[in-house]
């Protein structure tokens, strides 16, 4: 069953055609009957119509012509064969066409099956003519025709009971991608989904050959026939198949119509003759509203340059160009730039940035997906590929439902202290299925090496762990237990270690349960889970705020010494820096500000006064363009910013006004919280935010404004989310107030909106 049984059916639909034609008289010279649609391009399904135009030069008189029509159409119909036809000259079959789109995308496949050429040739050339000269117009309402279709009709790859014409990625949709590469605007690779399309087919073939019948919906009572006729082993192999076909063809579609729309368009929507290019970073750039790897860039030399670009790309909103994919998916396949084990740091946070930004996220990770480059980073991930759930709560397949998951998740980045274990635990929480085994104890098996592949640390693997093992912990709990029942709250409090593990696990279940669905995750569910939180928080011990960094006695006595000392450790992908200073207002934004203009990433920080001085530890991931850093430059940059603090906020402010002009994702609005009992020395203000450029200068240099000190800093950066925790106290000492600690926090929520 394939291409060449619709191709025989064609055929024979033709020859049956033709014998009618022969024996009607007609005069062959006034006359045609040309195939069209399906048909047309001799794809013929058991239940398909016969799409047929009966064309006429217009000189042959109406009774004839009518005649003529039914000795053709009746022996049709006495075979019960199903039959869409039109009859019309040429010149009405442009005004058809000009007036439905249907029409017009049906003779874009028309072809001769009898009678004379010329008139069939006569009306494909006005046809693709009239496609090429109205495309500004017609593809506009071609994909406005897809919308409401996708709409009314749903997503081929996630339906339990798919329409495997009409739904968003079937075989209607192949149809449409041809159209759009006929009209000229640009150039569509159809042979990309080849696959995809024969796929389609031949499911469609096999559901109208088991059924009976010429439908297209795929319900579940003829899944298993259909599986079984096709010669797969179940119906989960067949429709893991179909989702991924229909993946691929609206993987393609939707890069297609985005490249129509932003053809030849530089950022500010103007036609231009040269395409103007915005640089991100070495190798990278935004060109047509797309992100681009240069075609100069090494990827053995640069293995990150893929992980980067995606996470710029999804910080962005943007979408990576397709060449750009190819070229990177050749190179993994390759073997060129395949990344280490251990991960680098900055890969890691790449990961963790692009798995962060929310819905955006989506469009990257299924591009990845597509051009199978996420197969060569994470291996795992091939196993729950397109791997339905085959029940009414799930809407996705596996993948996609993991994907959801961590777009949720991304919207509760301020509800935890670990937003970057919160994130990897929710794109792989349900990394354990596909087979009999419990998924829960076999994800947790398999995320462990994938954890530690990656680069997090022994105590975060055990985190991560704990999370994929127990993600329904809670939902079950909760629904299933007596939460007056102080034995239930000790089960959990049990499992869950501390207090950040609580909020985590919390979390998840959230994200888990709103990408499942609303059948699964309902209000009343929500409340329940948030009550056992509440419950079990009470039992557990507060670790979420960050401590006060110790100095070592070196530390000190470099301290004590009053002289600026700069110490760089090279960390291959990362560098450690250590800076003692002389104390002074605004010391922490000042130094935040030469890092920054240094080209110089900011993942963590820790900082203390002693004395007169302060010794700052700072780990920094430097810009592929950033100059090469050494403790004489260093060292110059912060004695020239620490004697014109000015010069050096006009410098800062430049360089944010420039990433202004890039686009923006929404992201959760930022945190700030003040712990007026944690220190007794000082007041802790803890602010999480989305990073940007300079966020850590801004923070600095509010507090700066308010008139108050900052004792001792711990700042993490991780992925795209910001933690900073602050010690301060008054400008003589000693913690703030509760109305002044207030004051302050609101004068940084307004700096950070």
């Amino acid at each position: 069953m394939g291409t060449r049984e619709r191709r025989t059916r064609s055929n024979e639909g033709d020859l049956l055609l033709s014998t009618l034609f022969n024996d009607s008289s007609a005069n062959p010279d006034e006359v045609a009957i040309a195939a069209v649609g399906g048909f047309g391009r001799g794809e013929l399904s058991p239940g398909s119509d016969l799409d047929i135009v009966i064309i006429h030069t217009g000189s042959i008189a109406e009774k004839e012509l009518s005649d003529l029509v039914n000795k053709i159409l009746y022996p049709l119909w006495d075979k019960n064969m199903k039959i869409d036809h039109s009859v019309r000259t040429r010149s009405e079959m442009r005004d058809a066409a000009d007036s439905d789109l249907k029409v017009a995308l049906g003779l874009l496949d028309i072809r001769l099956v009898c009678g004379n050429p010329d008139l069939v040739a006569a009306v494909q050339v006005d046809a693709l003519e009239s496609w090429r000269k109205k495309s500004k117009s017609r593809l506009p309402e071609l994909e406005q025709s897809l919308l409401e279709r996708h709409q009314r009709v749903g997503e081929l790859a996630y339906l339990l009971e798919p329409d495997l014409k009409e739904a968003r990625g079937g075989l209607r949709d192949i149809t449409a991608l041809r159209a759009i590469h006929r009209s000229s605007v640009i150039a569509v690779p159809i042979e990309r989904i080849s696959v995809a399309e024969s796929i389609l087919a031949n499911v469609r073939e096999a559901l109208h050959v088991v059924s009976g019948r010429d439908k297209d919906r795929l319900l579940f009572q003829e899944q298993d026939k259909v599986a079984e006729h096709l010669g797969y082993a179940d119906a989960d192999a067949l429709m893991s198949d179909v989702a991924q076909a229909a993946r691929s063809v609206d993987y393609l579609l939707d890069s297609t119509w985005y490249r129509v729309k932003h053809k030849g368009r530089d950022g500010a929507g103007r036609f231009l003759k040269r395409v103007r290019s915005t640089p991100l970073s070495r190798d990278i750039t935004i060109s047509n509203k797309e992100v681009v790897i240069s075609v100069d860039a090494d990827f053995a030399l640069d293995p990150v340059i893929g992980l980067r670009a995606a996470a710029s790309a999804a910080q962005l909103g943007l979408p990576i160009s397709m060449d750009s994919l190819e070229r990177l998916s050749e190179s993994l396949s390759g073997g060129i730039g395949l990344l280490t084990n251990p991960w680098p740091r900055d890969a890691r946070e790449n990961l963790i940035t692009l798995i962060g930004a929310g819905p955006s996220m989506v469009q990257i990770f299924e591009a990845l997906d597509q051009e199978e480059i996420i197969f060569h980073w994470i291996p795992e991930w091939r196993a729950v590929r397109s791997l339905p759930q085959r029940n009414v709560l799930h809407r996705h397949t596996v993948d996609r439902h993991m994907v959801e998951t961590a777009v949720q998740a991304a919207a509760l980045t301020r509800e935890v202290h670990r937003p970057d274990i919160l994130l990897f635990s929710a794109l792989f929480h349900d990394i354990g299925k596909g087979t009999e085994e419990d998924h829960s104890d076999r994800g947790e098996r398999l995320i462990e090496p994938m954890a530690k592949r990656i680069g997090f640390s022994g105590e975060d693997v055990e985190t991560i762990k704990l999370l994929v093992k127990h993600h329904l912990l809670l939902s079950a709990t909760a629904t299933r237990r007596d939460l007056d029942d102080p034995a239930t709250i000790a089960s959990v409090a049990e499992v869950i270690p501390n207090l950040q593990v609580l909020e985590l696990l919390h979390a998840l279940s959230i994200a888990d349960g709103e990408a499942t669905g609303r059948a699964a995750w309902t209000d009343w569910k929500a409340s329940l889970v948030a009550e056992l939180v509440k419950r079990v928080a009470l039992a557990i011990t507060d670790n979420t705020v960050a401590l006060q960094p110790e100095l070592t006695e070196e530390q000190r006595t470099k301290a004590d010494s009053g002289v600026l000392a700069v110490s760089i450790e090279d960390r291959d992908s990362v560098y450690a820096i250590e800076i003692v200073v002389p104390d002074k207002t605004g010391l922490l934004s000042i130094v935040a500000g030469v890092l920054n203009l240094m080209r110089l990433d900011v993942r963590s920080a820790r900082t203390k006064s002693h004395g007169n001085s302060a010794v700052m530890e700072w780990i920094v991931i430097p810009d592929p363009h950033a100059p090469t850093l050494t403790e004489k430059n260093l060292h110059h940059e912060l004695e020239e910013a620490l004697r014109n603090r000015s010069s050096l906020a006009a410098r800062i402010e430049e360089r944010i006004q420039a990433y202004a002009q890039l686009p923006t994702i929404p992201v959760p609005d930022p945190v700030v919280e003040t712990f007026l009992d944690a220190a007794t020395d000082a007041t802790i203000i803890e602010v999480r935010s989305h990073d940007r450029p300079a966020l850590l200068f801004g923070i600095g240099d509010t507090i700066t404004r308010s008139n108050i000190d900052i004792r001792s800093a711990i700042v993490t950066t991780l992925g795209a989310e910001a933690i900073d925790t602050l010690y301060v106290t008054e400008i003589g000492g000693g913690p703030l107030s509760p109305e002044r600690a207030e004051e302050v926090a609101t004068r940084l929520r307004a700096a950070l909106k």
